[in-house]
């Protein structure tokens, strides 16, 4: 009986001890939990920011165009006949009045010489005709010839002068075909490749024998829907309605300035469009016909719009957005409005006060309501001169500004 009870009083020993060691882990793991939740914060993220501007800018549309020359003209022979001379060399650059091709001119070199003897001969007939006819002017009053010779001779010196008239009308065509032997540029521009060689027999009106476009000024034709139309008539009618041509491969910076003037005067049935033309300056040919580009049709000019670069505009689900730095350093998420883009900047029609400072790199590190560092402070408030996130000039600001 002894032995038994003492066995019994050992085994809450036992349980007893095994309760004080679990309730020692316990106390560890909560001590470790204590110490992960007390670990340090993550530092605010490191930003570029830029302040927002007022200024004014155009309100435009863009189109697609297509250049054409100024004036283009296809040479054509005004007599037939074998080229004999040619006096150009393919994709030369004429002058107005230049020899371009020599037709054979013998032929119309007789037919001169004979026009001149066949007048010749009618100012001879008219001249003995009138002598008769002033003799007889002497007699008729006594009555030595009768009143039909009279009239016969007076008739025989209007039909001579007649004839003397359409003789000379003979020798006027004759010299106009001898000079149309010789073809010359109708206007400055350059020349395309050439249609026909010297051996060539042409004919008149009919035979191409050359193209010839002039390239200073310069077209550019493009199209505007019926819903911009009455914008358009609105400027156009002030009389300064401009457009901002460039090639694809050009930069906003270097397009060209040019007037519209000429607006059709029917919108299109099968598209809706109606046609326009802007005239360019081209005296360094930068221009080429039939060449696509890009026109900036400016309608008007937006007062005091404020702009921004346009990386500092981000997209989400909800639309556009801005980060706005506060004066106390945290940055708030600000829907915004877009408008047209002006170069490297984008107006922003809501959301945004000039002067404000947004955040043009380092957005993805941002929380909404969260502090913000700044860095590269020194482009701030020059939007078309802030660096971009991946400018290389950056890098070690931003550095500096993460080991400070």
């Amino acid at each position: 009986m002894k032995t038994m009870v003492k066995t019994t009083q050992i085994v809450p020993d036992i349980y007893l001890a095994l309760a004080t060691v679990v309730l020692a882990l316990l106390a560890t793991v909560g001590c470790s939990k204590n110490t992960v939740q007390a670990a340090p914060a993550m530092p605010a993220p490191l930003v570029s920011v830029v302040k927002a501007e007022a200024q004014d800018v155009p309100q435009y549309l863009d189109e697609i165009g297509r250049n054409a020359a100024f004036e283009s003209v296809t040479v054509t022979p005004q007599v037939g006949g074998r080229i004999v001379e040619r006096h150009f060399q393919d994709g030369e650059n004429l002058a107005k009045g230049q020899l371009l091709f020599v037709i054979d001119p013998r032929p119309y070199k007789a037919q001169l010489d004979a026009a001149e003897a066949t007048l010749a001969q009618a100012k001879a007939a008219l001249e003995l005709a009138k002598i008769q006819f002033s003799r007889d002017q002497e007699v008729i009053g006594e009555k030595a010839i009768s009143q039909q010779d009279y009239d016969t001779k007076k008739s025989t010196v209007d039909v001579d002068a007649a004839q003397v008239d359409a003789d000379q009308a003979v020798l006027e065509t004759a010299k106009l075909n001898l000079e149309y032997c010789y073809i010359h540029s109708p206007i400055n521009g350059r020349a395309g490749a050439r249609l026909v060689d010297v051996g060539n027999v042409v004919q008149a009106n009919t035979t191409g024998l050359l193209s010839i476009q002039r390239l200073d000024p310069i077209y550019a034709n493009f199209t505007v829907t019926e819903n911009d139309l009455p914008a358009v008539q609105k400027q156009m009618s002030k009389g300064n309605l401009t457009a901002q041509v460039r090639l694809p491969s050009d930069t906003d910076k270097t397009a060209r300035a040019g007037r519209v003037e000429f607006l059709d005067n029917s919108v299109q049935n099968a598209t809706g469009t109606v046609n326009l033309r802007v005239t360019l300056s081209n005296a360094d040919h930068h221009f080429w016909p039939g060449q696509f580009v890009n026109v900036k049709l400016v309608l008007a000019t937006e007062k005091g719009a404020v702009l921004i670069p346009n990386q500092a505009a981000q997209i989400s689900q909800q639309g556009p957005f801005v980060y706005v730095v506060k004066s106390d350093e945290t940055a708030e998420l600000r829907p915004v409005k877009l408008g047209q883009r002006q170069g490297d900047n984008v107006v922003i029609a809501e959301g945004v006060a000039p002067s404000e400072r947004v955040v043009l790199a380092g957005q993805m590190l941002v929380r909404p309501g969260g502090k913000v560092r700044i860095a590269d402070a020194a482009h701030a408030g020059v939007p078309s001169h802030a660096a971009p996130a991946s400018n290389p000039s950056a890098k070690p600001n931003a550095a500096q500004g993460g080991q400070s």
